[in-house]
């Protein structure tokens, strides 16, 4: 028995030897992994090359002044060189924010070379892992599992490069040639190579050169036949394998001369050369260079043999290299839109870009919300995953409704979506079914901005079924109730921000930076509580505050106390107030009457009422009361545009002038106020200088009386449109002060007789019954635009044979033909800067037409054989479509 239980021991004994020694073998074979285990805590990572611990570890409570492993934090990180702990114990408990080598127990050391660990000493789940990592005691000990990586996207994103591209090459295959001649190009491209002129080759890599791998946003790895033939590029190899996985480094692979094949599987001439590489090296080595170049191989790079002209292939990867860079190019666009990146968190799971399903989104709240902004910022950051895209902008404002020619409109929109996504100029179609017939097979990302009409939705984006799998349709609008009518469920309500990002979005317009400046706290905070937590209210009063010192500050706050209630009307009315007498008289007549108008219009009509329009607005534009853009198609003046609550604000002002007579504002612009003036006739006041009037806005029929007009004898700016719901009535006479006339769906045959055009400026009349202008001759010397449409037109229109001439100032005409046979003109003005006539019947333009002024010629679908007789040029001139499709 005796004897049996000795060999029961002698052979446990063996076998324990033997995993021992087979754990030993497995650890000098691959010393930067291996598994060891502990009780607790759950988990613990150490980094480095393995140290020594003692093979046991106190099993009683550590004293105050002693520390035991298990109570280190989880994410607490040994790293190499190991370190020696001293036995020696302090006399006071470690600090909560540091830890003290010398602070753990005596019992517990570190020291090299590596060697075994106590298998009751650490978890079971702990592992050792290669690169290192510094210690890190500040992490709290309640921690359960190592800090997450972060993503590849955001750590090349916010990572430091040095260079935009890393080289990896075997010199003697390809310095002299394919190399020189790719840095070459990159030159001519403005990408930046790493040079490894200056560097000592050795047997490994030094750390200037894994510094400079690091450091590039693009590292190209270019694979000759001898390539495997240097331990050095091998090693490089390595180095920018790890890089991709940790730093989301872009890798390109060109194989010159080479099957990836080969590469892959080691064969041929190179697998013959990287044998030879491997004699002398450990089988750690080997393992690593033989992992990276499989990798590579897989990569879907340039292949040389697939190239007959090597030129091309060059170009092309500098093409593909300068792309890539520009693509991954950090923005700094929206670095100061605070709460941006919560917007975008509560965006992913209606956005659901991993899905293939067509989705349509829509982005809702209030005007100066930012809904425009988190539509620009999800455009921005999302783009280029999708085969297509396209941001309409500002659709509401460039395609409102217009009534009978509501399909016209909608195809004009369709033609800019598709112009816009395919980036190709002036396309035509001829009905709606475009844009699914060319769509519904590609994945495409579309933003349509400011939609306030289905109809507008219709255009471009009727149903899902028009767009490929995996598209992603953002609608942004103020009306839920349209994205209710077109069925669209997924629907972020964009909230008014926290106090404290109102402060910041304050403090950005106010200090341009996301904190007051000293001695300014106590003031940015009081104003911004006054100014409420609407975007575009906090935008208005710190532009207006911004570079004031503090004693204005202090002087201002009073009677924001006592004019400011929190409403963003009354922050509104503290901005229009701090601006001067000529600036507020500006600001109403862009908020009644000017909005959204060329500034080159309103700089025209406006010449006799200030000293200097461009001066004002350009005070408007800095105080953010007013915004000044380019058109959508880079071709028409730029526009200027007020916000929809600043316009909203500025009538408001104008209805305080007088609040129970009408006829005594400066500007009538509410439909039943116009309503009750029209149809009295001792309202209407020479006060009244502009009157804007939608007559789809009526209920009933409107009946103008006879002498409304002639008591507004100060009328300057009139704008009518109509609609078919009533067969209004249209005035009977008109202003001699008139300067601006627009009249749309008009049903006067003949303007009155009485109407004197000496101060006429602009003439609009879309969609009227116009026959004649007037009955005879009229002074129209001063008129300096004409915008005409004949569609409506019932019977042939003769156009005098002198209508023309004397309009000696017109420099802007426009007239749309149609169908119908009418008449063309046979004398143009020498100063027309832009000449529009679609369906033009002219197969040749006035011999008289003097072309030093133009600047935009366009007729499209005219019947044009030739533009004039004889030479007539002038360098300045866009042309447009002349020919009927």
């Amino acid at each position: 028995m005796r004897f049996q239980s000795f060999l029961r021991e002698f052979k446990k004994q063996r076998r324990m030897v033997e995993k021992r020694k087979k754990r030993k073998s497995e650890e000098l074979s691959n010393p930067v992994r291996k598994k060891i285990r502990v009780p607790s805590p759950p988990s613990l990572s150490l980094s480095s090359a393995p140290s020594s611990l003692s093979p046991s570890l106190p099993s009683s409570p550590p004293s105050p002044t002693s520390l035991s492993l298990p109570l280190l934090p989880s994410s607490l990180f040994l790293s190499s060189p190991p370190y020696s702990l001293s036995p020696s114990l302090p006399s006071s408990p470690p600090s909560p924010t540091s830890l003290s080598l010398s602070s753990l127990p005596s019992s517990l050391s570190l020291s090299s070379p590596p060697s075994s660990l106590s298998p009751s000493s650490l978890p079971s789940s702990s592992y050792l892992s290669s690169p290192p990592s510094s210690m890190s005691p500040l992490l709290p000990s309640s921690s359960s599992s190592p800090p997450s990586l972060p993503s590849p996207r955001s750590s090349s994103s916010s990572h430091n490069w040095t260079h935009d591209v890393f080289p990896s090459f075997r010199g003697e295959d390809v310095r002299r040639s394919f190399l020189s001649h790719i840095q070459k190009e990159f030159e001519r491209k403005g990408i930046t190579p790493f040079n490894d002129n200056g560097i000592k080759r050795g047997k490994s890599i030094g750390p200037e050169l894994i510094r400079a791998i690091r450091g590039s946003k693009i590292a190209i790895i270019l694979i000759s036949k001898n390539y495997a033939s240097s331990s050095w590029c091998l090693d490089e190899l390595v180095e920018i394998m790890k890089c991709e996985e940790e730093l989301g480094q872009t890798v390109l692979a060109i194989f010159y001369k080479v099957d990836p094949s080969d590469v892959k599987k080691l064969t041929g001439y190179f697998g013959e050369v990287f044998k030879k590489t491997c004699a002398d090296k450990s089988k750690e080595d080997i393992r690593r260079w033989r992992q990276a170049l499989e990798k590579v191989a897989k990569i879907a790079g340039y292949h040389s043999i697939n190239w007959d002209d090597e030129a091309n292939m060059i170009e092309t990867i500098a093409k593909d290299v300068s792309n890539k860079l520009i693509n991954n190019a950090p923005s700094s666009d929206f670095d100061g839109f605070v709460g941006m990146r919560a917007h975008m968190e509560n965006m992913k799971p209606l956005l659901l870009l991993g899905s293939n399903e067509v989705r349509m989104i829509g982005i809702w709240g209030p005007s100066g919300i930012g809904k425009s902004t988190i539509a620009r910022v999800l455009f921005w950051e999302h783009s280029s995953q999708f085969q297509f895209s396209v941001f309409m902008a500002d659709i509401k404002r460039r395609y409102p409704r217009l009534g009978c020619s509501e399909y016209s409109t909608q195809l004009q929109l369709q033609e800019e979506f598709l112009s816009s996504i395919f980036n190709q100029k002036d396309i035509k179609i001829h009905h709606l079914g475009v844009v699914q017939d060319r769509l519904k097979d590609k994945r495409v990302l579309v933003v349509l901005d400011d939609v306030d009409h289905l109809d507008q939705l219709y255009a471009v984006a009727k149903a899902t079924g028009w767009f490929g799998p995996g598209s992603r349709i953002i609608i942004t609008t103020q009306d839920k109730g349209l994205l209710n009518a077109h069925g669209i469920n997924h629907v972020y309500k964009v909230g008014f921000p926290r106090y404290n990002e109102a402060l910041e979005i304050f403090c950005m317009y106010a200090f341009g930076q996301k904190a007051p400046y000293d001695g300014f706290e106590k003031l940015a905070w009081e104003v911004t509580r006054l100014a409420g937590s609407l975007p575009l209210g906090l935008k208005v009063m710190g532009s207006y505050l911004k570079g004031r010192p503090e004693e204005e500050w202090w002087k201002e706050l009073p009677r924001l106390r006592t004019s400011l209630d929190g409403d963003i009307e009354s922050v509104l009315e503290f901005s229009y107030n701090a601006l001067l007498a000529e600036d507020k008289e500006l600001f109403l007549y862009i908020a009644c009457f000017f909005n959204n108008v060329p500034m080159e219009k309103v700089e025209t009509h406006l010449a006799n009422h200030f000293p200097s329009v461009s001066q004002g607005l350009k005070v408007l534009a800095e105080r953010s009361l007013i915004s000044i853009t380019t058109s959508y198609n880079g071709l028409t003046p730029e526009d200027v545009c007020m916000h929809d609550l600043l316009a909203r604000f500025g009538r408001e002002i104008v209805r305080r002038q007088s609040l129970y007579d009408p006829g005594q504002r400066q500007f009538l612009v509410n439909v039943q106020d116009i309503c009750k003036v029209l149809k009295n006739d001792t309202l209407g006041s020479e006060r009244v200088v502009g009157l804007q009037l939608d007559y789809d806005e009526i209920e009933d029929e409107l009946i103008i009386s006879e002498g409304s007009f002639e008591r507004m004898s100060g009328l300057q700016f009139l704008r009518t449109t109509r609609g078919d719901r009533y067969k209004h009535s249209s005035p009977n006479y008109l202003p001699r002060k008139v300067k601006l006339l627009h009249c749309g769906h008009s049903l006067m045959t003949c303007l009155p007789s009485n109407f004197n055009t000496d101060s006429l400026v602009e003439l609009n009349m879309p969609h009227s019954k116009l026959e004649k202008l007037w009955d005879g001759i009229k002074g129209s010397e001063r008129v300096v635009g004409l915008l005409f449409d004949y569609d409506e037109i019932e019977d042939e229109l003769i156009i005098s044979e002198r209508a023309f001439e004397r309009m000696s100032s017109l420099q802007f005409l426009r007239t749309n033909y149609h169908f119908a046979v009418n008449s063309s003109p046979n004398y143009l003005p020498r100063k027309v800067k832009l000449l529009h006539c679609g369906h033009s019947l002219m197969t040749c333009l006035p011999s008289n037409l003097n072309t030093d002024f133009l600047v935009e010629l366009n007729m499209p679908h005219s019947e044009l054989e030739k533009l004039w007789d004889g030479i007539k040029i002038n360098h300045k001139t866009r042309f447009g479509s002349t020919r009927r499709l």
